[in-house]
């Protein structure tokens, strides 16, 4: 009766492992395969009588042998668990999504377990592998993580342009003037404004006005690099900070954006609107002291701009 128990015990057991929602793999030092459970079978479509005694890195050429073997010295040397998840490895196995029409996951996402096997002496002879599908987790997470990044962005940027907003781009201003503290490299910034945009809205009406503001954005966008940072400052106003660039190339830009926004055609009903800017531009130099010190020297230098007739550059002597 004893012996029965323990046969039926037996049975449970690999019954267990065959029909349990896990990977369950075991591998000797050498990395052959010796148990390779009902899940393993169904998501790799390779049968344990195919896969048992080969090796598992020459079966799986998209695990890595020396990551594997690290782990496998892991383990045997502390005679202790190791981990992998999904965060740090998508997947060990590459085993396609069996939910392609729910889920937008390509592979299945996992989590892997290492446990290290003893014979009667205590020494490690085998490694198992415990392989959990966390797709569902990881596509939770992802999905949480991208919302709150589009809500940083969305509290970054200015709706109307989609450039940085008014905060947003002081931080920046601010940041900015402090790594030209540490590194001396040249620094620049512009500031422009829409010429008579008050004019603009009263002819034309808001909606218009609200485009040559769009506009405007995109030409100032077409104009700089991706290193640069621009924004918008408040109504018709924007600013431009150019990373590791002097006066005089500050300038240079300055004038191209300057005359693509002019040589913008614009339409009112057909009607044939022309637009200008006036702009100011200012280095940070041994007189400016702080950020807003910057920012009030680009600004007097787009005052002396529309105080000497608008669509052209002034330069502040702060």
């Amino acid at each position: 009766m004893s012996n029965n128990i323990e046969l039926k015990d037996i049975h449970w057991l690999i019954d267990m492992i065959q029909n349990i929602d896990v990977g369950l793999v075991i591998i000797d030092l050498d990395m052959k395969v010796k148990v390779w459970n009902g899940f393993m079978e169904n998501h790799s479509g390779l049968l344990a009588r195919h896969i048992v005694d080969r090796k598992l890195n020459e079966l799986f050429e998209d695990i890595p042998k020396a990551w594997l073997q690290q782990k496998i010295n892991s383990v045997y040397l502390l005679k202790n668990k190791a981990f992998t998840t999904w965060e740090q490895r998508p997947f060990v196995f590459k085993f396609k999504s069996y939910r392609p029409i729910t889920s937008k996951a390509a592979f299945m996402y996992q989590n892997v377990t290492f446990l290290p096997l003893t014979d009667i002496t205590g020494k490690v002879t085998q490694i198992c592998m415990i392989i959990y599908d966390v797709t569902d987790v990881a596509l939770n997470k992802q999905a949480f993580q991208e919302a709150n990044k589009k809500l940083e962005n969305l509290s970054h940027t200015d709706t109307l342009t989609q450039l940085n907003n008014q905060g947003h781009w002081r931080e920046c201003c601010f940041r900015e003037y402090k790594r030209h503290t540490r590194t001396q490299q040249p620094s620049s910034l512009i500031m422009l404004d829409i010429d008579f945009f008050k004019k603009v809205n009263d002819t034309y009406g808001h909606p218009f006005g609200d485009e040559v503001i769009r506009e405007v954005a995109n030409c100032l966008r077409k104009n700089m690099r991706e290193t640069d940072i621009a924004g918008r400052y408040g109504g018709e106003e924007f600013t431009l900070i150019l990373v590791d660039t002097d006066l005089k190339n500050a300038q240079l830009v300055a004038e191209r954006i300057r005359i693509a926004v002019e040589e913008y055609d614009f339409y009112y009903l057909d009607k044939l609107v022309k637009v200008t800017i006036s702009l100011g531009v200012a280095q940070i130099t041994g007189n400016i002291p702080d950020y807003k010190t910057w920012i009030k020297t680009a600004d007097l230098g787009l005052y002396i701009a529309k105080d000497s007739g608008r669509n052209q550059i002034g330069i502040s002597d702060h």
